[in-house]
């Protein structure tokens, strides 16, 4: 009997803590769980071009290291806060896990949930659903293929120094291309060879660049001096390369891949990847075509 009643208040005392659990500790009202053949930072772009297609106002709570992003969606009376999680599971797939929480009703869920296919859980399921095939498009516009170890070639070449963030440099390339390739042409400078793209600083934070947009030029080149347009020898640089197939818009997919890659199999990389452009965007043709050589060195030991 004795023992019966032990078995009765360990249970209800079970319960309670579980109750007052999922009621008021419990961070989220909903989650969501699926796969993704793509590396957590692509995700992490797919999940923000998302957000800018949604009514209302969409503000980013907090982000880390391109596998975590919280954000809040307020729209009329909706005030939905999302908490994406984003692990790589192996080399070319990433499961993402998103917390919804409706902060206007956030109870009212937690009581019909397990019971009821509201209209709530309908809407986050459609919502997710929507960013997982948005995902699932966009990765079919590019190909990346790891190469392994891999070392880039010293080459002279000139240049023009820009600042921008992550996702609008191409859109900073074509801006400034006529600029570089202006002076060039007007200096009798020939370009010998495809442009390379140097990042000098990668402020992942705040998902800001500092990178060196390059020509390749001949190493007996007079020098002349130019406000934006400079010179120098790009050094040879050993590290973990990739060769991408897109638009270049959105070949830093292709750093994400080595970084995940370099993480998952004990490589120490830096920041700082090296592209190099086979293609000229402006021939046109078929963006699976467009081949590039991105390598991202090895950190000094």
């Amino acid at each position: 009997m004795v023992r019966k009643h032990l078995y009765i208040i360990g249970l209800s005392s079970l319960l309670s803590i579980s109750l007052i659990w999922y009621f008021f500790i419990k961070k989220n009202d909903y989650s969501i769980s699926f796969k993704v053949k793509a590396a957590p930072g692509t995700v992490f772009y797919g999940i923000q071009a998302w957000s800018a297609t949604q009514e209302g106002n969409v503000s980013v709570v907090k982000k880390k290291n391109f596998n975590f992003i919280e954000q809040e969606i307020e729209n009329g009376y909706v005030d939905l806060v999302y908490c994406w999680n984003i692990q790589s599971v192996n080399d070319s797939v990433s499961k993402v896990n998103v917390g919804i929480k409706d902060l206007n009703n956030s109870f009212y869920n937690r009581i019909t949930l397990p019971f009821f296919n509201t209209s709530f859980k309908t809407e986050q399921v459609g919502n997710v659903k929507a960013v997982k095939e948005a995902l699932e498009e966009h990765i079919k516009n590019f190909k990346i293929k790891i190469d392994g170890v891999g070392k880039s070639e010293e080459t002279f070449v000139a240049y023009i120094n820009l600042k921008c963030s992550l996702e609008k440099k191409a859109q900073a390339m074509m801006k400034n291309d006529a600029i570089i390739t202006g002076f060039l042409h007007s200096n009798s400078i020939r370009i010998t060879g495809r442009p390379y793209v140097e990042i000098n600083h990668w402020d992942q934070d705040n998902e800001l660049l500092d990178f060196n947009y390059c020509f390749p030029i001949n190493k007996a080149t007079k020098m002349i001096v130019d406000e934006q347009v400079k010179f120098k020898t790009l050094a040879s640089v050993k590290g973990l390369q990739a060769t991408y197939w897109g638009n270049f818009m959105t070949s830093d997919r292709a750093w994400f891949a080595l970084l995940d890659y370099a993480k998952r199999h004990g490589y120490n990389l830096t920041n700082k990847p090296l592209e190099h452009f086979l293609a000229n965007p402006f021939d046109g043709g078929d963006e699976l075509t467009w081949e590039a050589k991105i390598i991202i060195p090895f950190a000094l030991k």
